[in-house]
């Protein structure tokens, strides 16, 4: 008998099967995720409103917290609904949405901030000509080829796991995640773990070593900078930086590039968490609020007569 089918839905089982683990578990989430919203959603809005943070630099800023938004919001809130409803059921064509969308801007998430530390790179060690480099055609190219390969990428994807049939309907994540319905799959998915590979260099390792030879460079001429004030400052901001890149990048290494052998149901949710709720709210702290310009440009937002009008 052929234990091959066609799902027609899936049962998502969530971060785990413990009732108060779950109880826990829906609450850390559902603040990571309000906390990441609001701080990725003020750093939008101040960038937005103040007309001196429309440079290269907080153009990208913008476009990594509008990024890091859609990224949650593909998984988290679906997340949390199933838990409030007790329906952990998701269809077919959903479950094949979500997965599309949390590549395409996990994936362009994980190149624009290839494109930022390039940013940085050049206003550090080329500032005279950092102006002139970074023009806006440049930034909008900068922007747009993530978004575009992120989606081309993820339509592949999504094409080929149409292709599969699944042994089970149960999936032990709290998403539809690439790897998760690759191993519940009865038929030949030796393409889809090759392109798994390939194309996740492309979008994960390329990227990543691209930021890490940026940084290079950049430490090498703060460590030229002759204020110790001066130079532990920018220590500081560039450590903040890698500490979050590392904590993003190594967890996704961690997930899709580790031999399957080495895998376990919870290393790799605790994992998923971190890259998928943890970074997108260390974001807008790290990248944004330790930037003196947004921290006045959201000063002058947030104040009261910024908003209230006199009568």
């Amino acid at each position: 008998m052929d234990n091959q089918t066609q799902v027609s839905a899936f049962i998502l089982l969530g971060l785990s099967e413990q009732p108060l683990q779950q109880q826990a578990l829906f609450g850390l989430s559902c603040s990571l995720y309000l906390v990441g919203c609001l701080g990725n959603l003020l750093t939008i809005l101040a960038i937005l409103s103040d007309p001196c943070l429309h440079s290269p630099m907080y153009f990208f800023l913008s476009n990594l917290s509008l990024l890091d938004i859609c990224f949650t919001s593909t998984t988290v809130p679906k997340m949390l609904l199933n838990h409030l409803c007790g329906n952990t059921t998701i269809s077919s064509v959903a479950c094949l949405v979500q997965m599309y969308f949390f590549i395409a801007f996990g994936g362009a998430d994980s190149i624009l901030l290839s494109a930022m530390a390039y940013d940085r790179y050049l206003a550090v060690c080329y500032p005279l000509h950092y102006m002139t480099i970074m023009s806006v055609l440049r930034c909008a190219l900068l922007v747009a080829v993530p978004w575009v390969l992120a989606n081309l990428i993820s339509m592949v994807h999504t094409i080929l796991m149409t292709r599969l049939s699944f042994c089970t309907n149960r999936i032990p994540h709290f998403f539809c995640d690439l790897n998760t319905l690759i191993k519940l799959s009865c038929s030949d998915t030796q393409v889809n773990e090759m392109l798994v590979l390939v194309l996740g260099s492309l979008v994960i390792l390329v990227p990543f070593v691209c930021i890490m030879a940026s940084y290079t460079p950049i430490a090498v001429a703060v460590w030229k900078v002759p204020s110790a004030w001066g130079k532990w400052k920018a220590f500081s901001t560039c450590g903040s930086h890698l500490c979050v890149v590392c904590l993003f990048y190594g967890t996704i290494i961690g997930v899709y590039f580790n031999p399957t052998s080495t895998h376990t149901t919870q290393r790799d949710m605790a994992a998923t968490i971190i890259y998928t709720m943890v970074t997108p709210m260390l974001n807008p702290f790290i990248y944004s609020l330790r930037n003196r310009d947004l921290k006045r440009a959201l000063g002058k937002l947030l104040s009261k007569n910024h908003f209230a009008k006199p009568l």
